[in-house]
């Protein structure tokens, strides 16, 4: 016959131990998740150079410096003074840096705009869509570029209870691009209209991709033409090059007389003017 069970437990020692741990353990205040910085609102009117470009672009200018100034030279002393300006040639670079980027996020642009436009026409809301939207973007671009941070900030201030097209307009001041800043005219118009806000903002977006892929098309034709632009650039230095090697000496009375001196100064004048020439003749507003 079993004796029958009740509910008294023996406490030991091991017992009062758990206890201790356990009160320990809801003692300790719980860990917070780290908040996620808030993206940046960067000011595209401006172009801060990394210390890899400086040092990239700096190279490279005194590296041309020191090309030319063994071709039109020979001389050491007018390496040392021309390097000052080849210092400076990331400077120089950075505008068409600027530039580089306002194209890029404009490209990016036009695809965060497209799927917007979807998420939308899908039956999503503005701040549900933009939320979706950011999702497709950092697969097709990556978490951190730049149309994904934006749309960040778009989504935060419609969290925020801020007017969407408030939201744009700041986007398209700060980014230069006419089209952010035409979408962002368009989407206060037809909110203040009480349109088919859907419809407006994909008819839109048809617009921007149109307008994109044609300035895209036009640049890819001035593609080849820059590009043998560059290697023209190259020319005379490998004409000379060639022969000094095959014929050594032949250039000597360019570079040991005053005359001739003289001649090789006009000669690099005249090569810079071809350059900016050049330059300003590929460099085509779209």
């Amino acid at each position: 016959m079993t004796g029958r069970r009740t509910g008294f437990v023996r406490k030991g020692p091991g017992h009062r131990r758990d206890l201790v741990r356990q009160e320990i353990a809801r003692s300790k205040p719980e860990k917070r998740a780290p908040r996620a910085r808030p993206p940046d609102r960067v000011d595209y009117s401006t172009y801060r150079l990394t210390a890899r470009e400086w040092l990239l672009y700096g190279a490279c200018g005194i590296g041309a410096c020191g090309l030319a100034s063994y071709v039109f030279y020979r001389s050491a002393v007018v390496f040392l003074i021309l390097i000052p300006f080849g210092a400076c040639y990331p400077l120089y670079r950075r505008e068409d840096l600027k530039k580089e980027r306002a194209r890029r996020l404009e490209l990016q642009f036009k695809e965060g705009i497209q799927v917007l436009s979807s998420f939308l026409s899908a039956g999503y809301s503005l701040e549900n869509g933009l939320d979706l939207s950011i999702k497709e973007l950092e697969v097709l671009f990556g978490k951190r570029e730049m149309i994904t941070e934006e749309f960040r900030i778009l989504c935060d201030g419609i969290r925020m209870n801020r007017p969407a097209e408030e939201l744009f307009m700041d986007f398209g001041r700060r980014s230069g691009l006419e089209d952010v800043d035409n979408f962002a005219q368009v989407l206060s118009a037809a909110k203040r209209s009480g349109g088919e806000l859907v419809e407006i903002i994909r008819q839109t977006a048809g617009i921007i991709r149109d307008k994109v892929q044609v300035k895209e098309e036009i640049h890819t034709m001035l593609a080849s033409r820059i590009f043998e632009q560059k290697i023209m650039n190259l020319i005379p230095f490998l004409i000379v090059l060639y022969i000094d090697l095959t014929s050594p000496g032949f250039f000597s009375v360019m570079y040991g007389t005053w005359m001739g001196r003289g001649v090789m100064t006009m000669c690099l004048a005249a090569y810079a003017g071809a350059l900016v020439m050049a330059g300003k003749i590929l460099d085509i507003e779209v």
